[in-house]
């Protein structure tokens, strides 16, 4: 088995090093702060001082981090892990970042005898924890067949998509209709508040039809119960349309309802709603329509 090195332990990395440490892959672990580290190496990984440590000790590496920057220093920068791994090594980066520089990163790799993929995933916290997440997939066949056994321990839907940066332009995507059929719950359950039809009853029914979807179930029930306690925080999706819309440009390409929710989360973010999950962008439109929640009326 290859031995496997994790860089990004937080509310995503740490639940998917467990399943490969679970899964009996060898394991090396750094993280900016020590808590998750210290948590993985008590479970049986081994630690590291730097990316460049984990590298050395690795043969593939899994990068899983907030943003662009943070993966183009912990991966080409000083100390980072292009620096330390070996020829023939892979590196695995699990971020969702600009397809740019996915591109770069393979670009880079290949220079050094190295393989890369860019490998975004689907499927929040819970999907992380249940080894259930959704994984597309940018690069060579030959890398991703390489990679393939580790995905199959933290994802069950593993789509390979193109070539490099194919993944990062996929999970793009991917956030566009999910943040879009947000917005649309939202507001279909404000207008039903506005109405003083009961949203619940309002939901009841359209899970019926076909306007069904996760985001109706799993989101709308948040929506109803206020309970935005993030599964996937406002100020990373936020981030995530950043790169939908900075890709967009360079394409030349108009996507106005991307850029018309994008601005409703940065309202949501400067109520200091950032921390909170995605469906809170509820509220920005519940205060638009002067609708005090949309719990069932009196």
């Amino acid at each position: 088995m290859e031995r496997v090195g994790f860089i990004g332990l937080g509310i995503m990395g740490k639940p998917m090093a467990m399943n490969l440490l679970k899964a009996g892959c060898p394991l090396t672990v750094f993280n900016r702060s020590p808590g998750p580290q210290n948590e993985l190496v008590m479970a049986g990984a081994t630690s590291a001082g730097s990316p460049k440590d984990v590298a050395g000790q690795s043969d593939i590496v899994i990068t899983m981090l907030p943003d662009s920057p943070d993966v183009e220093r912990v991966v080409l920068g000083k100390d980072g892990v292009l620096e330390g791994l070996h020829s023939g090594g892979l590196v695995l980066d699990m971020s969702t970042v600009l397809p740019s520089l996915a591109r770069n990163i393979q670009d880079k790799a290949r220079q050094k005898g190295c393989m890369a993929l860019d490998a975004p995933v689907s499927g929040g916290q819970v999907g992380a924890r249940d080894a259930t997440l959704s994984i597309m997939v940018g690069g060579t066949v030959s890398a991703f067949e390489r990679a393939r056994p580790i995905l199959e321990k933290m994802g069950k839907n593993i789509v390979h998509v193109g070539d490099a940066g194919a993944g990062q332009v996929t999970k793009a995507a991917n956030q566009i209709v999910v943040a879009v059929t947000i917005a649309a719950v939202s507001e279909a359950l404000v207008l039903a508040a506005k109405a003083g039809v009961d949203p619940s009853r309002v939901r009841e029914a359209l899970l019926g039809g076909f306007a069904q979807s996760p985001v109706l179930d799993l989101h709308g029930n948040r929506m109803l119960q206020h309970n935005f306690q993030p599964g996937f925080r406002t100020v990373l999706h936020r981030k995530d349309m950043a790169i939908v819309l900075n890709t967009a440009r360079e394409l030349e390409l108009a996507l106005p309802v991307s850029a018309t929710v994008a601005e409703l989360m940065n309202a949501l973010i400067a109520s200091g709603g950032g921390e909170l999950d995605h469906s809170a962008l509820v509220t920005v439109l519940e205060k638009l329509g002067n609708v005090q929640g949309i719990a069932p009326p009196s």
